[in-house]
C-alpha cells in the first residue's frame, strides 16, 4: 500500500525541518531546528567573584539518567540534560567557590543533549571534562539520602538542570521530592530553569501538598514547546504541559517567552529557558554569596 506520508517526510527532509533519526530509533532535532536552537559558544560571561569560604559549600545537582522522552504519538525524543542550561549555571557557581555532588536516580551515566553541546567554547568544555568522570559515576539519589541528609550544613543548595530529559522519571521520583523538601527545611537554596521545575512536581507524590505553591517562576512556555514540532526540534508534542501544570498548583509564572528571565522568590532560583542559563548562574552565585553565613 502507498503510504500518503511518505511524500510529507521526503519534503521535510528537503526542507531540512525532519527530526533525525537515531541508531536507538529515537529522534535529535532536524537541522533547521539545530540551526535556530544551538550555538557554537555560549554567552557565558567570567566574573571574578569573592569566593564563598563558609561550611556551607556543597550543591547537590540532580540530573537525568535516560535519554528518550516518549511524545503523545508515541515517537520518542533524543534527550537528556542540556549542557548549556547544566553547566553555565555550574560555572558561575564553581567561580563562586562551591563545590558539587553529582547524582542520578539510580547512579546511572549522567545524560547530556550532545547534539546541543557547544564545541568552541573552551568554559564549558573546560568544566565538562573536569567533572567527566563524576558524570560517569554519579551518586544515585538513595546513597545520597543514606549518607547526606544529615549532613546539612555542609551544603548550600540543590541545582536541577533542564532539558527536556528531566522530565523523564525525575517529577515521579520520591527520593526527588524528599530531597527538595530536606531542601526547604534546611534552608538550602533551591536551583532550577527551563525544564527543570519539572521536578517540583516531586513533591506532590504521595498525595502531599505541593511544596511551591504561590511561588513565583520562571519556567519553560508550553506554548513554545507546542511549536517546535513544525520546525522538527520535537518529534511530537509533549507528553503533557509543565508550565500549566505548574500554573494550575498555584505557581505564578513570570515568563511567557523563552528567554533570559530569571527570578527569585524567597529561596528558589529558576529560569526560564537555555537563554537565561548565564543569568540563572550569575543570579545563583550572587545570591548564595549574599545570603550564606
Amino acid at each position: 500500500m502507498y503510504r500518503i506520508d511518505k511524500p510529507i517526510v521526503m519534503l521535510k527532509n528537503l526542507l531540512g525541518i525532519a527530526p533525525k533519526l537515531e541508531l536507538d530509533g529515537s529522534y535529535r532535532p532536524s537541522k533547521l531546528a539545530l540551526k535556530l536552537g544551538t550555538v557554537d559558544v555560549s554567552d557565558f560571561e567570567k566574573i571574578t567573584y569573592e569566593k564563598y569560604t563558609g561550611k556551607r559549600k556543597k550543591i547537590v545537582v540532580i540530573f537525568t539518567e535516560h535519554k528518550n522522552l516518549k511524545m503523545k504519538n508515541g515517537k520518542m525524543f533524543s534527550t537528556g540534560n542540556h549542557p548549556i542550561e547544566a553547566l553555565l549555571p555550574m560555572l558561575h557557581l564553581k567561580n563562586a567557590g562551591f563545590e558539587f555532588d553529582i547524582a542520578t536516580p539510580n547512579g546511572k551515566p549522567v545524560v547530556f543533549e550532545m547534539w546541543a553541546f557547544p564545541n568552541k567554547d573552551a568554559h564549558v568544555k573546560g568544566l565538562y571534562d573536569l567533572l567527566k568522570k563524576n558524570f560517569e559515576r554519579p551518586i544515585s539519589l538513595s546513597k545520597f539520602i543514606d549518607s547526606s541528609l544529615d549532613d546539612s550544613e555542609s551544603y548550600a543548595a540543590v541545582f536541577v538542570p533542564g532539558g527536556h530529559g528531566s522530565m523523564i522519571g525525575i517529577p515521579e521520583d520520591e527520593n526527588v521530592g524528599k530531597i527538595l523538601k530536606w531542601a526547604d527545611k534546611n534552608q538550602l537554596f533551591t536551583i532550577s530553569l527551563c525544564h527543570g521545575p519539572g521536578s517540583f512536581l516531586a513533591t506532590t507524590l504521595n498525595d502531599q501538598k505541593f511544596l511551591y505553591e504561590g511561588y513565583n517562576m520562571a519556567v519553560f512556555p508550553d506554548s513554545v514547546d507546542k511549536q517546535t514540532p513544525m520546525i522538527g526540534y520535537l518529534p511530537g508534542h509533549m507528553p503533557f504541559g509543565l508550565s500549566e501544570k505548574l500554573k494550575s498548583l498555584g505557581v505564578n509564572l513570570m515568563n511567557t517567552k523563552s528567554d533570559k528571565t530569571v527570578c527569585l522568590d524567597r529561596r528558589l532560583i529558576t529560569g526560564a529557558s537555555p537563554l537565561a542559563s548565564n543569568e540563572l548562574g550569575k543570579l545563583a552565585a550572587k545570591t548564595l554569596l549574599e545570603k550564606l553565613d
